[in-house]
Order: C-alpha cells, then structure tokens, then sequence
C-alpha cells in the first residue's frame, strides 16, 4: 500500500496520543486531531508558527526548550515525565520526541505525549477515592453487561472521580446511538475550577471533583450514567427526561433544589462556593450522530460559559444551530481594552459614552442593560431613558473599586434600597463598579442580568473597572457630571 497524504491523515488523526511536529525553530508545523481535543482548540491555525513559550504552556519553559535543541542536533527521547497548561491547569504529560531528517539533515521534530494526570494524582491522593458504580448498578445497561464480562469495573471507572472514564462514556453513548434508544446529552463545566487548584492545591480541586461526580451519581442513579470526559469537565447521559419541559425541571432540581452544581463545599475549614455550567441535547430529536449531537451539547456549554457560567443551556436549534463557537469564545482582556477604546474614539459626554460602549460591551459580556449612578444615588438605565429607581444607599457597601454579589444577600441587609430596585429588576446577581480617581467618587456603573445568578469572572471585571477609569477621566478633564 502506498502511503498517501489522505492515508497519513487518517492514521495520525485516529491516534490517542497527542502527535506534533515542529520546524528548526521548535515552530509548531502540524498537530493532530488528539493535540487539538486535548487543548481545546478548533483548528492548528492558532498555533502554526509558534513555539511552546508563545503559546504559555510551561510554568518553567526553559527546561522543555533545551530538550527540544537537543533533539534537533540529533537526541532523541523516550516517555519523559512532565507538565502543561491546559485551560488554566497544570496537567502531568509523558512526551517522547525524536529528529525529523531530510536525507542526512534536520530540519526539525515530532513528538508525541499523552495526558497521565490522574494517574499520578491518584498515587498522591492520601486515600483511594471509592468507586461511585457498582457491577450490578452498570449491568443494567448492555453495554456494560457485556463490557464487563471482558475487564473489571476497576479498568472502566476514572482513577480520580470514580465515574466511567472518558473512553468508556463515549463508547456507551456511541451504542445507544446505534441501538436507536433516545437519551439526552449533557457536558458540565465545573466553574473557576482553576481558583481552587492555585488558591487551595489541587488535592482541594481533586475533592471538589469527587464531590460534584458523587452528587450527580446519586441523583441520576436510576436513569442515567455519569462519565468524565477530562480535567473538570464531566458527561452525563440521562435516559429519562428528553422533551423540552423536563429537561428544565431536571435543571432546575440539579442547581436549585438538590444544590449539586449550586453548592457550598468546606475543605479543610475553608468554604468553598461550587457552580457548574451545563449544555445538553437530546438523540434523536437534535441530532441522529454522535458528532453532531457532541458539537450541540458543545455550542450549549459555551453559550452558558459565555452568559456568565453558574447556569445550564438547553439546545434549542432556531436559537443555537447556527451559533460558532469561535464567535462565543471570549477575546483577551488586552484586545477587549483596545476594542473599547476605538468604539469611544472621541465622543464626548458621559450619556454619550455609554450609549456608544453598550453595544460592544452587549457583544463582550452577554449583558441585556447597562445602569448607572450619580452621587445623588439615581439610578437610570442606558437603553430606557424613562427608568429611574432610588439607589441612595449604595455607598454603604463596603468596597473599593469594584463589588460583585452572586446572591444579594449582603446587599439586602446593608442597602435596602438597591436591594429594591435589583430585585424589581428580577436580578439575582450584580456587578457595580464605582466611576471616580483616588478617593474621589463620581458614580457608579451597574451590569445587573434578570434571572441569572451569574459569575463575573476576572476580564469581565477587568474590563468594567476600565470603563470607569475612562469616565472618570473624562469627567475629571472635562469637567462634566453624571446626569441626575
């Protein structure tokens, strides 16, 4: 058989192992399909031409750069422990690389490495996390009946959470597919799963893991299987609930009613507040192949991470089908700045700031309103010039710069009045940036989504807080106010 560039493409895109190949400069030239499931990416087109410290997947880049020059003088190495960045998180790869020649000359590498984080988190782990499955709990599918005459529960179940491991849920909902039964698909995204790792060790992410698998375990014990697809993320197939009305209300008990994606967690006498972000859809009405239907479930999950995360997506097609995830995914706090400041240009007043960053502010953070505050403590929206509500008491929270509050418990103690106006607004969450230079305070900008218990993350904040430096600017060079 001769080999041809389509035969070469199938077999490196069908491989496990995460498969690169770089030029005499350590410039990616190629990846494979595993290298961008691993990483998260769409395509290699973001990282043809750079080198892994462009791409920031090293705490400590210069060891992995010197390995690599010695592969290119001709070195070749084998099964090397290491570590990566991915989505935030340090992971534990093993990496084998070798020179690629050209005749008798070098001109460059391939490598290949492949994910061991669990294994070697599991050796650490002071105790053995139980198995959330039992044989007799995963016989009464038969796909696992049959499985498991062939392997021991032990090879099925993730060494770390205790649920199905990657391979084997996938392989589950690939049968059910073909055996034409109907089940509805879910992915969950734990939430700033990262501030747990770096704020508390990874033995705290670890707990939070196993946690969150043994709650969703129990609660759909009787009509579905939970699996985990890697790092923080976790597949659940739910056998039972596949119109649209009871997808919702199996939602609503899972973050509301039994509190397992909407929790608090104590580790080691810290409190923890836990959140996860959910997409789901349903086979066959959404989708007749594992492809499509994963790409939904996909499109869902990251439309709720870009809502604000702590929340869940039901795929609907006349909302989502037509959705790009690269469109969804959210651009560096750096570019959001400079985009900001070239909508602004040089428009002047504050109303006429707003009104112009509102669109692009709508378009970065998924917001529906923007409100805002003078020092007499009216508040009044952007898009509805006729609201006006009493906010007099908001300079008792106690902040600097910038206050978020998931549950407006603080707020309702300490200031009734905005307590008032956010509830009639239906918010159940809000960020408040305070417009002013040094201790002086001018104002207050206000993003508050009705019925969205939402979690500002850190460029979301980022970029509030440099909208009302820039106003502040202004109305200190400037000399103009904040209507009243």
């Amino acid at each position: 058989m001769k080999m041809t560039d389509s035969i070469f493409d199938s077999i490196i895109n069908t491989a496990q192992d995460c498969v690169f190949w770089k030029d005499k400069e350590r410039r990616f030239v190629g990846v494979n399909q595993a290298f961008l499931d691993f990483y998260g990416f769409e395509s290699a087109e973001i990282l043809i031409g750079k080198t892994d410290e462009d791409m920031g997947w090293h705490s400590d880049p210069e060891p992995y750069k010197q390995d690599e020059l010695n592969v290119l003088k001709g070195d070749s190495t084998y099964k090397v422990q290491g570590k990566c960045i991915v989505k935030g998180e340090e992971r534990d790869i093993i990496a084998s690389k070798r020179p690629l020649y050209d005749g008798e000359e070098i001109i460059g590498l391939v490598g290949s490495f492949m994910d061991i984080t669990d294994v070697v988190r599991r050796k650490n782990l002071k105790s053995n996390v139980n198995a959330m499955y039992t044989v007799k709990q995963l016989r009464k599918y038969e796909y696992f009946d049959k499985l498991l005459d062939e392997i021991s529960i032990k090879d099925i179940l993730d060494p770390l959470t205790g649920v199905v491991s990657r391979g084997y849920i996938q392989d589950f909902v690939q049968s059910l597919i073909s055996k034409n039964t109907p089940f509805t698909f879910v992915i969950i995204d734990l939430d700033n799963f990262k501030f747990f790792n770096d704020t508390y060790g990874h033995h705290a992410g670890d707990m939070v893991l196993v946690d969150v698998s043994r709650g969703l375990v129990s609660f759909t014990e009787e009509y579905g299987v939970v699996g985990r697809f890697g790092g923080d993320e976790l597949l659940l197939i739910n056998l039972r609930d596949r119109d649209y009305q009871q997808k919702k209300e199996f939602f609503i008990k899972l973050y509301e009613k039994n509190k397992i994606l909407r929790k608090d967690f104590k580790f080691e006498g810290n409190n923890l507040f836990i959140t996860g972000t959910s997409g789901c859809a349903t086979y066959p009405d959404d989708a007749k192949t594992y492809d499509e239907l994963f790409s939904f479930i996909d499109k869902a999950l990251f439309r709720g991470k870009n809502k604000g995360r702590n929340c869940y997506i039901i795929y609907v097609e006349e909302k989502y089908k037509d959705l790009e995830i690269k469109k969804l995914a959210r651009r560096g706090i750096y570019t959001s700045m400079r985009g900001l400041i070239d909508r602004l240009g040089h428009v002047n007043g504050f109303e006429n700031i707003l009104n112009a960053a509102y669109p692009f502010l709508s378009e970065e953070l998924q917001i529906t309103n923007l409100y805002y505050a003078g020092k007499n403590g009216n508040m009044h929206s952007v898009l509805d010039k006729a609201y006006k509500a009493d906010i007099s008491d908001i300079s008792k929270l106690e902040m600097d710069d910038l206050y978020t509050d998931n549950s407006l418990d603080i707020i309702k103690d300490t200031c009734p009045k905005l307590y008032k106006a956010l509830n009639e607004l239906k918010a159940e969450s809000v960020l408040i940036v305070r417009i002013g230079l040094g201790a002086k305070t001018e104002g207050y900008i206000i993003c508050a989504e009705p019925k969205s218990k939402r979690i500002w993350q850190e460029d979301e904040r980022g970029l509030m807080y440099f909208l009302a430096r820039l106003l502040a600017e202004h109305i200190h060079y400037h000399e103009d106010s904040i209507p009243e």
